[in-house]
């Protein structure tokens, strides 16, 4: 008792030794009474007391420290922890509430909540909104319910999976526009909120500091400094598992809302309460060691250890400190200390920089702070560190966040998580789980950083941006090694490891996309942009990937270890080089920011040349090495890009010396030509990641990031540097130098042959895409995004969204076209039409897709963009292909064009020096000596080649100075073409120039040397062209040599001037053999003259050119002429000279000239061994092809007929069936073709021939219902989809019933089964023999190859039309129809019939294949009779109550043949109305199947007393016999049979072939039972007035003639009868329930009892239709009933004019009618004496099934999603990974989940087995996608929703609203209804029972 007066008593203190159970008082009292004593305004008394109690309850000493094992001690004891929280968290709610109860006080605190933000926190895989119409910040992102509360119609947003975890923005407007928060948060509420009352409050804030304190104590117990800097998870593990009630406690807290979170605010930062409690100076022992445990992790805090520790690794360099470290941290901030204990440093240093070195850096640094030991100052601020240490538990990281609404907090969090920023990143290094941490790093930091106001807050007070980069810079550190480009030895340049794991698994992003973040805010990128330490900095950082993963060419074996490290290398430099870059760029866009980009430029240009000087690089690439990571040289383009764009600065103020330009060029031009190497083949030897590597360079998302700004750095370098030494440099590059040389035979030194065509073609294709492209230099934003879309469109068709995929955007989603913005709908609209999904037969389904616009093709076509682009080459020929096909089609130009030429934006002015390479001589001389080589054959050059030489020249007619004079000869003509193959260096000009001669350097072998004038006797005939100095001689790379020296050696006098070039005879290639010789050619041509024979060459015509101004002189005038922008290589020649004649009289005249000259004859073509080679081959493949051709066409011819058939159930009428059709009545025997052996022949006893079939279980028919109104997936809790009104659930009933009260072996014939799991049989239509068949099952067990079918379960294809199969349904031998049977005129009267089929019946086994002789063709039919039974699952057999009865055989086998009737039906929509005997009929196999059944039937015979037979033809002796001994259960009422299984019954037990007389007095005999029932159901349905009427107005009738044939008599006479019995009477209750209240009129009880009727007319009709080959009539609804009954011989022809006709007509009794109603009736009277409730059940059959529908699925697919992915599962209660939804019924499952799985079966299958029989349909609601399963396969069918734009979403990737596309539907059910999966779906897989 003295605890109670202590905790009560007031003021005297609580002995601390009380036992724990002292505390179980009553806790609201004392909590009532501590708040009282605390309200009162001298509260120190009543606040010392609080104290206390808490001191004693949050106590630490027990619990944590034996439970984290803080000695290794064991937890203590039995309940031992768990029990004592417990205790506290109650004490806590006690006291929080003040006594009162905890529920009421959180509703009290809610009630002042000012929610004007949202603020709710979600983890990975949550299902949020992004709007990107509403987004601020691009990280914006709303919860669901706040997204649908807002409104936000036509805006452009979409739905996403949560990768990291984040928080709803909703009420921000910092992030988001306020139009788009939704109506919670639209009103700031606070204003109405009132003030919180004081003492509501209060005891939480004495309680929560002890309670947090509390916490973090447990918190710095349980940590163990680990051993190895690793913390072992499992502890961690523990003790957060542990805590997990105490932070689910907090998190509760937080989401009390405003008033709560303020309060935990004021607690979390308060110095002074955290100062008091953790300072560890009390007299408390465990507080002293928790305090010091703290300290201990503390230590490891900072980046660096204490100073003597301070380390860097690098290598030291002999000139003592590295240059590095002077220059590129002189401006550091921070020095970058190895943040790891130096020991272990020591371990893994070997493997990094060779040996490293250590050198000790400057540590002056300006920001200390970074790299010291952190000290906290507040609860929030440990709790932030104890959170890293733990590694971002997830439940820590939510309460952190969900405090986030509190602005106070979020300052004072944000500060705190700036303040440890250095400390997380360096936890994250070090942790196993850094996928997982850096998701929750994010989660954290994307809250933080997207709010701009924060964002600068932060910058400014605690250097964020200073921190980043360091620690950036700290991370790369790790991973550095020594560069190898260039100069191996001495390099001094470092780069990072990309086979390190921090590059490869990506470690970096979470500090990479901080960086992004922050910079895309515009007043922290000024201030990085303004601080030329950060930039230096971060230019050292840049060059960390400054030509990393360097490849070296593989010159001898292949690589044997394919490295994958480039993709770490790509994903790195875009994410950690690039974006920043994009962030950086978007805010330089105006005048007024110059000075930004002229910092950056000018601190790169000072890295670039560091790097030079790092490399060693003078002026020569190392040969045969690449990297494509040029990070430098990108940003420095970049720059330049937007300086001359948007900020209007001169080009040449921000462009370094001629010599910088020039190394410059080096790389970015090597990465170009190792492009061209790469897609030569050149490369092969180091594997297939090479070739990863290039695709990638170019690839969209790395575009514009990659080889857009090294091909404008490259155009920069052009417009600036020498034209000649630049195009030199470029085929010097290419390795194609040698190639250029008018020898028809040459060496080449660093080049195999068999490479330099597609060098050669690279090199040209580089310089016509240098000279052509347009993106930097002065196309618009728009004019950008135009070429981009119609290059892609041109390659393919595509859908909208791999459109936006493809297009390169601004990897910073701020810079400007943001996808879905307006302009890209608006350029789509105007280059591209959209062509709608469309559903092909054959199964594929087309998406919506864009194709170019006509008038796109025609002037739009841009060949250049479409090679820069094209990430696979046979894309560009696909373009081309296309351009063809239009061109063909809109009859422009038949043949096969070439790449149209394309006019060019104009240049902007700052780079209109790039044209001076299309006007320099070097490439004039390249350009003449192609062409030359072309008209002349030699080898290795290509159309390709000649293609690009006229691009070429074409530019440079485009593009000539404007200045050029016609009569341009110069006075010192003569002596200037002494030493120079042109005179001027004018395209225009040059055209005309004639050469003469030309000495050229050539193996002693070549044929020039031979050609040497036979005079070479008389020397002056050699000697004066020698001296006349006209043979030219050109050296492409001396002229290159040269001219750099003339560069590097400006200070020379003479260098101002342009030196023309000298060229040496002397120069021959390095180490190239010495016995080249020189020979010298007669060439005497211009450019023109080339140009003319080559269009005499092209078109094989001689003097086919005639200049066309002769005849037309305004082809002069306008220029523009349609005729010649599209066409070959003839038109282009035409429009060039065309363009030469107009640029200058003199071309025009020397043309004329030309072309009047009688041209000479063009050499003919010399066969070479080669190309003859080549030609018979060409020949060769031709025969081929004929051959195949032929065998194609023979077998398209058996192919065509079954093609057109099996894709589509219903096909037009018009196609011949592959199957048995007999031509003429005569042939006895059908033949038939075996598609395995070829030949033809009946089926016989010994060697029978079988159908191919797929024999399927089918729970279709099941699906029935009688109700019109469709079924609807249920989207809402209310809905519910009741199974009791499909067929199948009446069906299962009314036998129940009957097995209740009837014999059960009489049940089983009254019914038919089959509705749930009926085998259906389908075939292809195609024979084989048996035996032939074995042998190809055999051929396929023995082929491992399968695709997607088991062998074993007999499974395959059919041999000819591959379609699925599973057995083989042997073909009766004889005839297929009984043509001579049934011509007999039907003269024998009904009686007479009656007797034989009774007769036929009796007689056993009356077949002509005796079944006791075993032949072949029985033991086939006993096989695939078995596999019909193992078809389908026991339960669908089995219902017999005695299991394994032969009843139950004889049950199932003529229930298989109702089933393949009834679905035939369905297929034919339901009726036989359309009539005709449709496909579904060809190639349907009922009459092989129903010899099949007939002859198992017969093995069964029916007891001759219980035949029904006998009860429906003949009357009883004595009516009272019948009922038997009372102890039996009786048989079923004949009254009760249904009716259609009786016909089937008996038609089966008959002898095969049936005649056809016999069967129609069968279906007369039936149809009078039938009409019977009609009339009973009838009499039950109505009221007891109507039934009084008939039976009156009946009975006057009775007596009548034809009373027999009218039903008023008959239903008069039925209903007497049966109210013999009980049957009518107990109908007082329930009258209204069963009755309808219309009242009958004639015609609608004539309707009801056709209606009732029709369903067996139907099926009989069918029946007849396949066993004897008749035709269906076809009629229209109303008179389908008469039809059929004439067709089927019920009705004589002469009633057919009756009007209106009357069922009733039909009826032919076989003994007087009234007596055996009488008899019919009495049975059911005995029946409902006892049971009429059931016996009137039974009697009303539902016959009106309507088709079978899938599920009616709602519009937009949203409304699926929501309800679906956060709904539980009915089995687990737990919320599915992987929910789907079943088609066919709706019910719910969980797809793969391991929770509901059953005897090794996981739901899905088991669903498929139990609802379709071993066929599901199953939505999967995570991915949009509809998955079929078949068996033990399944396939994905694909997806029903589809965007706005035609598209799937397959996992919802992209989000965008989904909305039902019918027609997919449509077709999904048609497939399901047909049974068609197995045989349109191409892609099956197997399951194994696994989904």
């Amino acid at each position: 008792m003295a605890a109670a007066a202590a905790a009560v008593g007031g003021t005297q203190q609580p002995q601390p030794e009380l036992p724990a159970q002292g505390l179980a008082l009553d806790k609201a009292a004392t909590a009532a009474h501590l708040k009282a004593a605390l309200s009162r305004p001298d509260n120190r008394a009543g606040a010392e007391e609080l104290q206390a109690l808490l001191e004693r309850v949050l106590s630490a000493e027990r619990p944590l420290a034996g439970a984290a094992g803080g000695e290794g001690a064991a937890g203590g004891g039995g309940g031992g922890p768990g029990a004592a929280e417990e205790e506290a968290l109650e004490w806590c709610k006690c006291l929080l509430a003040g006594g009162g109860g905890y529920e009421e006080f959180c509703a009290a605190v809610r009630a002042y909540d000012p929610a004007a933000l949202c603020g709710l926190v979600w983890t990975a895989n949550f299902v949020a909104y992004r709007c990107r119409t509403c987004g601020i910040s691009p990280c914006m992102s709303l919860c669901a319910e706040c997204f649908h509360q807002g409104d936000h119609t036509g805006h452009d947003f979409n739905m996403f999976r949560s990768q990291a975890g984040g928080a709803c923005d909703c009420g921000d407007s910092n992030v988001m526009r306020e139009s788009g928060f939704c109506k919670r948060h639209q009103i700031k509420s606070s204003s109405n909120v009132p003030c919180v009352p004081k003492d509501l409050l209060m005891m939480s804030e004495f309680v929560l500091p002890r309670f947090i304190f509390c916490l973090i104590q447990y918190l710095r117990e349980g940590y163990n400094e680990p051993a190895a800097d690793i913390p072992s998870e499992k502890d961690l593990n523990k003790v957060l598992q542990l805590l997990e009630p105490q932070i689910s406690f907090l998190e509760d807290l937080t989401k009390m809302g405003g008033a709560m979170r303020s309060v935990l605010t004021q607690v979390l930062t308060n110095q002074q309460n955290y100062k008091d409690l953790t300072s560890g100076l009390g007299e408390n022992a465990c507080a002293k060691k928790s305090h010091e445990k703290y300290l201990i992790a503390l230590k490891s805090s900072g980046l660096t250890y204490p100073e003597d520790k301070l380390v860097y690794g690098m290598q030291e360099p002999s000139a003592g400190t590295s240059t590095l470290g002077v220059q590129g941290f002189a401006g550091a901030t921070g020095t970058l200390g190895q943040a790891d204990s130096s020991d272990e440093e020591d371990q893994d240093g070997s493997q990094g920089l060779g040996k490293r070195k250590r050198v000790k850096l400057s540590s002056g640094t300006k920001d200390q702070s970074i790299m010291d030991v952190l000290k906290h100052k507040s609860f929030l601020e440990e709790l932030l560190f104890w959170t890293i240490k733990y590694e971002f538990p997830q439940k820590m990281v939510t309460f952190l966040l969900n405090m986030l609404p509190d602005q106070e907090y979020k300052v004072a969090f944000t500060k705190t998580f700036v303040q440890h920023y250095a400390f997380i990143m360096k936890t994250l290094k070090k942790s196993h789980e850094s996928d997982t941490m850096s998701n929750r790093i994010v989660h954290i930091s994307v809250q933080l950083f997207s709010n701009e106001e924060l964002a600068r807050q932060v910058t400014e007070e605690c250097q964020l941006l200073d921190i980043m980069v360091t620690v950036l810079l700290y991370m790369m550190e790790s991973c550095l090694i020594k560069s190898e480009l260039q100069d191996e030895e001495n390099s001094l340049h470092v780069v990072v490891n990309c086979g390190e794991a921090l590059l490869k698994n990506n470690t970096y992003w979470p500090l990479v996309s901080d960086f992004i973040n922050i910079l895309s805010h515009q007043s922290v990128a000024k201030r990085f942009l303004e601080d030329h330490g950060l930039l230096v900095t971060w230019m050292n950082f840049v060059s960390f990937f400054q030509g990393m993963n360097l490849n070296k060419r593989e010159l001898n074996e292949h690589v044997e270890f394919e490295s994958q490290t480039y993709y770490a290398a790509f994903a790195a430099e875009l994410e950690a080089c690039a974006q920043p870059m994009w962030g950086l760029l978007s805010h330089c866009k105006v005048r007024e920011t110059q000075e930004y980009t002229r910092n950056v430029v000018r601190y790169c240009l000072e890295a670039l040349q560091d790097w030079f000087d790092a490399i060693n690089f003078v002026d020569e690439p190392a040969p045969n090495q690449v990297t494509f990571h040029l990070p430098l040289h990108r940003y420095y383009a970049m720059f330049l890009s937007k300086a001359v764009k948007c900020q209007e600065l001169d080009l040449d103020s921000v462009l370094p010396d001629q010599e910088m330009l020039m190394k410059l060029m080096i790389h970015p031009l090597q990465i170009q030509a190792s492009l061209a190497e790469i897609h030569s083949n050149m490369w092969v030897r180091n594997g297939l990641q090479i070739k990863g590597q290039a695709m990638t360079y170019v690839q969209s998302h790395f575009c514009n990031s990659m080889i857009d700004p090294d091909i404008y750095l490259l155009q920069v370098c052009a417009s600036r540097l020498d034209p000649d030494y630049f195009i030199s440099s470029v085929f010097e590059r290419f390795k194609v130098v040698d190639l250029l040389t008018m020898a028809s035979q040459h060496q080449n030194t660093v080049l195999d042959a068999e490479h330099e065509r597609s060098m050669l073609e690279g090199a040209l294709t580089f310089l016509v895409i240098l000279l052509s492209l347009r993106l930097h230099l002065g196309m618009s934003d728009d004019e950008i995004l135009r070429a981009e879309m119609v290059a892609q469109l041109c390659m393919n068709d595509r859908t909208h969204s791999s459109l936006l995929d493809l297009i390169p955007e601004n990897p910073n989603p701020k810079s400007g076209i943001i996808p879905g913005s307006y302009s890209f709908e608006s350029v789509l609209s105007a280059v591209a039409d959209f062509k709608a999904p469309v559903f092909e037969p054959g199964g594929s389904m087309q998406q919506g897709m864009y194709t170019p616009k006509a008038e796109v093709w025609d002037q739009e076509f841009d060949p250049v963009m479409v090679i820069l682009r094209t990430v696979y080459r046979r894309d560009v020929q696909s373009a081309m292909d296309r351009y063809t096909a239009f061109l063909k089609q809109s009859g422009k130009f038949p043949g096969n064009p070439w790449p149209p030429y394309k006019k060019r934006t104009s240049l902007h002015p700052s780079y209109k020096g790039l044209m001076r390479l299309l006007h320099c001589k070097t490439l004039h001389i390249v350009l003449f000596t192609l062409l030359y080589k072309i008209l002349m054959d030699h080898q290795n050059l290509s159309e390709h080649v000649l293609c690009m030489v006229l691009y070429l020249i074409e530019l440079g007619l485009e593009n000539s100075a404007e200045d050029e004079s016609d009569e341009e000869i110069s006075v010192d003509g003569p002596e200037r073409c002494h030493d120079s193959w042109f005179p001027g260096s004018n395209l225009v000009s040059n055209m005309r120039h004639f050469i003469n001669y030309v000495r050229v350097r050539v193996p002693e072998t070549a044929p020039e040397v031979k050609r040497d004038p036979p005079a070479s006797t008389s020397s002056d005939s050699l000697g004066s062209l020698q001296n006349s100095g006209t043979a030219q001689v050109f050296s492409l790379v001396a002229e290159r040599r040269k001219k750099f020296q003339e560069i590097i050696n400006r200070s020379t006098s003479e260098a101002n001037q342009v030196v023309r070039p000298k060229t040496s005879n002397k120069w021959s290639a390095p180490g190239s053999p010495p016995q080249l010789t020189t020979a010298i050619l007669e060439i005497k041509e211009s450019i023109l003259s080339l140009l003319i024979k080559l269009h005499h060459k092209l078109s094989g015509k001689q003097n086919s050119y005639y200049p066309p101004w002769l005849d037309d002189i305004e082809v002069l005038i306008q220029p523009e002429i349609p005729k010649y922008s599209h066409g070959d290589g003839i038109t282009a020649v035409e429009r060039i000279l065309l363009k030469a004649a107009l640029q200058s009289r003199m071309n025009k005249r020397i043309i004329e000239e030309i072309c009047r000259k009688v041209t000479p004859p063009v050499p003919p073509k010399k066969i070479t061994a080669a190309e003859k080679k080549t030609l018979d081959k060409e020949e060769r493949r031709q025969k081929a092809r004929e051959r195949q051709q032929k065998l194609l066409a023979e077998f398209a011819s058996r192919q065509k007929s079954f093609m057109e058939t099996a894709m589509d159930v219903d096909s037009s009428e018009n196609d011949i069936p592959m199957e048995i059709t007999t031509a003429e009545p005569q042939v006895s025997e059908a033949i038939y073709d075996c598609v395995i052996c070829g030949q033809s022949g009946p089926s016989s006893e010994d060697r029978p021939t079988g159908l191919v079939v797929l024999l399927q279980a089918s729970s279709v028919l099941g699906q029935c219902r009688d109700n019109v109104e469709p079924k609807k997936l249920p989207v809402t809790e209310e809905e519910q989809i009741y199974p009791w009104d499909t067929c199948a659930a009446v069906h299962d009933v009314r036998l129940s019933l009957l097995q209740r009260y009837f014999k059960d072996s009489s049940c089983l014939l009254a019914v038919s089964i089959g509705w749930e799991g009926g085998v259906y049989v389908q075939t292809c239509g195609h024979t084989l023999h048996i035996d032939c068949h074995k042998s190809y099952m055999e051929s396929l067990r023995n082929d491992q190859v399968l695709q997607g079918f088991s062998v074993d379960k007999g499974e395959f294809t059919c041999p000819l039309c591959r379609q699925f199969a599973n057995s083989v349904l042997p073909c009766y031998p004889g005839s297929n129809v009984e043509n001579n049977l049934w011509q007999r005129p039907n003269n024998k009267s009904i009686k007479d019939l009656i007797k034989e089929v009774e007769e036929l019946q009796g007689r056993p086994g009356a077949f002509p294949v005796s079944i006791s002789s075993e032949t072949n063709l029985s033991k086939e039919m006993e096989s695939v009779m078995k596999d019909i039974k193992n078809t389908t699952q026991k339960k669908y057999r089995d219902y017999s109550k005695t299991p394994g009865s032969p009843d139950n055989d004889f049950l199932f086998m003529y229930s298989v043949a109702r089933t393949n009737l009834e679905l035939e039906l369905i297929h034919r929509g339901g009726n036989l109305c359309s009539g005709g005997a449709s496909t579904a009929g060809k190639r349907s196999c009922l009459n092989q199947l129903f010899h099949v059944l007939a002859l198992h039937m017969r093995l069964y015979t029916i007891d001759s007393e219980y035949n029904p037979w006998k009860k429906l033809t003949q009357l009883a002796e004595d009516v009272n016999s019948q009922l038997g001994s009372e102890e039996h259960q009786p048989e079923v009422p004949i009254l009760y049979h249904d009716v259609t299984s009786l016909l089937l019954i008996q038609i089966l037990m008959m002898p095969q072939p049936l005649h056809k007389e016999h069967f129609t007095c069968i279906v007369k005999v039936l149809f009078t039972l039938l009409y019977t029932q009609a009339l009973a159901a009838l009499s039950v349905k109505c009221s007891e007035e109507d039934r009084s009427a008939w039976k009156h107005m009946g009975a006057l009738r009775k007596n009548t003639c034809d009373a027999e044939k009218t039903y008023e008599a008959l239903l008069s006479f039925v209903i007497s009868e049966l109210s013999k019995g009980k049957l009518y009477h107990e109908e007082g209750t329930q009258e209204c329930s069963m009755v309808s209240p219309i009242a009958w009129s004639p015609e609608s009880m004539e309707k009801y009892l056709q209606d009732f009727c029709l369903p067996f007319l139907r099926i009989t009709s069918l029946l007849q239709h396949h066993l004897f080959g008749e035709d269906l009539p076809s009629c229209q609804e109303e008179e389908e009933f008469s039809i059929l009954a004439s067709c089927l011989g019920l009705l004589p022809t002469f009633y057919q004019t009756e009007h209106p006709f009357i069922s009733a007509s039909c009826l032919d009794w076989p003994v007087p009618a009234f007596d055996i109603i009488t008899q019919w009736c009495f049975e059911i009277k005995s029946f409902t004496e006892r049971h009429a409730e059931q016996g009137k059940a039974l009697l009303i059959q539902e016959s009106r099934w309507k088709l079978p529908h899938l599920l009616q699925l709602p519009e937009n697919y949203n409304t699926i999603f929501q309800y679906y992915h956060r709904k539980t599962c009915s089995v687990c209660t737990k919320v599915p990974k992987d929910p789907a939804v079943c088609l066919v019924c709706g019910t719910f499952v969980c797809l793969k989940g391991l929770c509901c799985k059953q005897q090794s079966y996981c739901e899905c299958v088991l669903h498929s087995q139990n609802c379709g029989a071993g066929t599901g349909i199953f939505l999967l609601i995570n991915a949009s996608v509809i998955i079929i399963i078949r068996g033990h396969r399944f396939c994905l069918w694909g997806s029903v929703y589809l965007d706005a734009h035609g598209e799937e979403d397959r996992d919802l990737r992209r989000g965008k609203p989904l909305y039902i596309c019918k027609e997919r539907y449509k077709v999904l059910e048609q497939q399901w209804i047909s049974h068609t999966f197995d045989h349109i779906n191409k892609r099956w897989g197997p399951h194994y029972n696994g989904l």
